[in-house]
């Protein structure tokens, strides 16, 4: 982010109380893109929008979510307004989207994880969130993570069960998930945190979602100071 867009922030933060300001200011120490979730092809928006609330209550900043025959409508009365602070991004142009999708977070040197119950390489437990970043795919509630996805993945990871149902609910794996590797790497010596440009990126979207009319102040903004973004 250049610096005309910081000032834009700076700007953006006096028309916020005290009380938020210093919330965001908190809560943008703790967000990570060490680690994000993928969701391929989610049958039920339920299910969607609680794993975007578990992003958020984790400190996941960033949720791909990959559409190829199901469409995405975010259930406000699941997510609890989580989409607000979670940078949801979207996958719906193609015939195939998964590859797309896998193929950029490879570029951003994301180490890809599928989700499966059968012949994986690795458990939860195993998982080294350390040494790379990490991208987990979890697949739609019915067949599970697509051929291509398991394809590509870096390795194929079950979550540890020991009763007879043979998978876990997808917001419920997701929220297993992340609470384990959200703990291994704050507990690390990792630099899991957000660097000054993402935190900005971030901060400016938080501001946005919060203050009322925040395109028109940004227009005079823009005018007052003659600046084109």
């Amino acid at each position: 982010m250049n610096q005309k867009k910081c000032d834009l922030v700076k700007y953006l933060t006096g028309f916020i109380t005290e009380d938020r300001r210093k919330l965001f200011k908190e809560k943008i120490n703790d967000r990570t893109r060490h680690l994000t979730v993928v969701l391929e092809d989610i049958f039920q928006s339920r299910n969607i929008s609680a794993s975007i609330r578990s992003a958020d209550c984790f400190g996941i900043q960033d949720v791909h979510v990959i559409q190829n025959n199901n469409e995405f409508k975010d259930d406000p009365e699941v997510s609890m307004g989580a989409s607000k602070w979670i940078s949801i991004k979207h996958y719906n142009k193609k015939v195939s989207n998964t590859v797309d999708a896998i193929n950029q977070l490879k570029n951003e040197n994301y180490k890809i994880i599928t989700t499966s119950p059968h012949k994986t390489d690795i458990s939860l437990f195993e998982l080294d969130v350390i040494e790379n970043k990490t991208a987990i795919i979890f697949g739609s509630e019915v067949n599970g993570c697509s051929k291509e996805a398991l394809e590509l993945a870096d390795y194929k990871m079950n979550i540890p069960m020991y009763g007879f149902t043979e998978s876990f609910n997808i917001s419920v794996s997701v929220s297993l998930c992340l609470q384990h590797l959200s703990y291994k790497i704050r507990n690390s010596k990792l630099n899991w945190q957000l660097n000054n440009k993402d935190k900005n990126e971030v901060m400016l979207k938080w501001l946005r979602e919060s203050i009322r009319s925040s395109a028109e102040i940004e227009k005079q903004f823009i005018k007052k100071q003659n600046i084109i973004y």
